[in-house]
This record gives C-alpha cells, structure tokens and sequence, in this order.
C-alpha cells in the first residue's frame, strides 16, 4: 500500500470531524430558540363587539341632555313697529314699547323653543296725542278693556338652507279674539353683551302681516287699511325680566287712565272716530281727529 493513501484517508476523516464540529453549535443554538417560540402563545386578533352589545350599550347609554335657557325681554330693546294705509295716501307707522315675556330655546335646537310674550297697547305710538287716543277708542282698539296683546308659539319651523331664519306661528290674542298669526323670523346672534354686567343676550328680528278686521277691529273703513304690517326688533337676556308684566298695562287693567277715549271726562265718546248716528250714502267720510 503506497503511503499517501493512509495520509489521505486520515485528512478525510479530520474534516468529517471538523464539519460535525461547526454544525453542532447551529443546531443547538436551533434547539434553545424552540422553547423560547414555545414559551409566547400565538397572538389572536382583538376581540369585536358584537352588535347586540353595542345596541345594548346604546340603549344603556344615557342620552346628553340639551339644556335650554330662560330669557327675558329687555322692555327698552324690544319694539313693535306696525304699518297700515291711511286712506291709501301713505303707510300710517306706529310703534308700541315695553314688551315683556319669556323666551325658552335651545340653539342647537330650535324645535322645541318657546315663546309667550305680551305687548302692552296702551304705550302705542303714532307721532300724534290725539291719534293715539283716537286708536285707543273703544271702536278700535279698546285699550282699556283690553289694554295687552299676547302671542304663545305653537311650533318653530326653521327656514330650509338657513340656519339664521325660522317659522314661528302661535296664535295672537287681541282685542278679545283669538287668531293664527306666523312670524318670519331672523336669528341675528347669541352672546354676551359688551357692556355690564354682561348678560348672555340673544337678538331676533321678525315681520308678519295680520289682518285687524279678523281680530274685530273693523271701524274706519274708507280711511283705516285693514292688513297691518309688523316689524319686530327684540332683545332677549337670559336668566333677566323673566316674569315681568308689560310696561303700563297693569296700570291700564286696574282702571287707570292710561287711554283715555276723549279729552272730556263727562263723554268718553266725543272724539270716537266714527260718527255715532248712520252717515247717508253720500256723507263725506269723518274728518279726523283735529291737531
């Protein structure tokens, strides 16, 4: 046997031996890492409500309760402004002052708002002493048998594209009538007023038409129009003149003479604008009240 072949397989068995040695740290190393894998359990996906439990929740859940305040009607800031023919001429223009009343809303919610306020007639205004006693008369507006009128909303409609206007239809009590009346209103901000003490204070402007033969007030036909335009700007502060009565209506209730029907004490009448007795077909219409 030659020499070599000894030499030879004696290498080949230290490099067997030297090839065992190198994989044998890998496969430990191999065999540790499968208990520590062993060890973490598999992550599972988080678990889903299902929706039985969030309806359940749902219904469990307390709803958030809206919270409407409580305003009053600045008497000074909230005015009556109306408007009607006189003998087709011009738009006679009045305004009557010192409403009171009570305004409940929510602004994020103007469905369920409330209004009920009075407007004491008896301060109504025309420009002239003796057209405002004239309008006064028991012919007309009767003030001192019905020296107030009132308005309570029914519902709120607000305006379709615009959050700043609404419906608001009631129902008006005047002269002793009861009628349907509807407001065009404008909602023209909600906040705190910049002078002291700094009351939360909301702004409104509304219009309507009405017509006053259908609250009874039909004398004076050939001069008086019949549709009555109003305006309305008014002011509204939380938690402020809530419960007020009208300005000078109570005064006008208990008798006092805050619209008297003429200048003389001995004849409440003599100054009605219509004549007492039936005017003939071609009567002049009356002359009105003398300046």
């Amino acid at each position: 046997m030659s020499l070599n072949r000894p030499c030879a397989i004696v290498l080949a068995a230290l490099a067997a031996l030297a090839g065992a040695a190198s994989a044998a740290p890998a496969g430990a190393q191999q065999a540790v890492a499968a208990p520590a894998d062993a060890r973490q359990p598999a992550a599972t996906p988080a678990a889903q409500p299902t929706a039985a439990a969030t309806d359940a929740q749902t219904k469990t859940a307390p709803a958030a309760k809206s919270d409407p305040g409580t305003y009053g009607f600045d008497p000074v800031h909230t005015r009556v402004m109306f408007a009607l023919s006189h003998a087709g001429f011009s738009q006679a223009i009045g305004t009557v002052s010192g409403a009171a009343g009570t305004l409940r809303f929510d602004p994020a919610d103007w469905r369920g708002a409330r209004l009920d306020v009075q407007v004491p007639l008896t301060r109504l205004d025309l420009g002239d002493g003796k057209w405002n006693k004239a309008a006064l008369a028991r012919n007309l507006l009767d003030g001192k048998r019905w020296p107030s009128a009132r308005f309570v909303s029914e519902r709120i409609e607000p305006a379709a594209g615009d959050p700043q206007r609404f419906q608001v239809c009631g129902t008006l009590s005047l002269h002793g009538v009861d009628g349907p009346l509807c407001l065009q209103v404008r909602f023209n901000q909600l906040k705190r007023h910049p002078l002291p003490p700094f009351h939360r204070t909301a702004g409104f402007s509304a219009t309507a038409t009405l017509s006053r033969a259908a609250f009874g007030i039909d004398a004076w036909k050939s001069v008086i129009g019949d549709e009555v335009e109003l305006r309305i700007e008014a002011e509204a502060v939380r938690d402020k003149y809530v419960g007020d009565s009208p300005q000078g209506a109570a005064d006008a209730a208990a008798g006092a003479d805050a619209a008297p029907d003429s200048d003389s004490d001995s004849d409440p009448d003599s100054v009605r604008p219509d004549p007492a007795p039936p005017a003939p077909a071609n009567a002049q219409p009356e002359p009105e009240p003398s300046r």
